[in-house]
């Protein structure tokens, strides 16, 4: 069963910084590079870069959804 949650946030009105930072960024396009080219990445390696993209994603929805507001 789905549950909603409703979380109120003071959001600051500088929507830059809905972003990852740039050493994180980094990070999470090198291992993606190294994907892409056909190297095999660690179970860790993997693991981070999966929630690398889970919090880009979920910073880019909350920059979307403010957008909106």
């Amino acid at each position: 069963m789905s549950q909603q949650v409703l979380v109120k946030l003071e959001l600051p009105d500088d929507l830059d910084r809905f972003q990852l930072p740039r050493g994180v960024d980094d990070r999470l396009h090198g291992l993606l590079d190294r994907q892409d080219r056909g190297e095999e990445l660690t179970v860790e390696e993997r693991r981070e870069a999966e929630g690398l993209v889970d919090l880009a994603e979920l910073l880019s929805l909350l920059k979307l959804r403010t957008q909106r507001a």
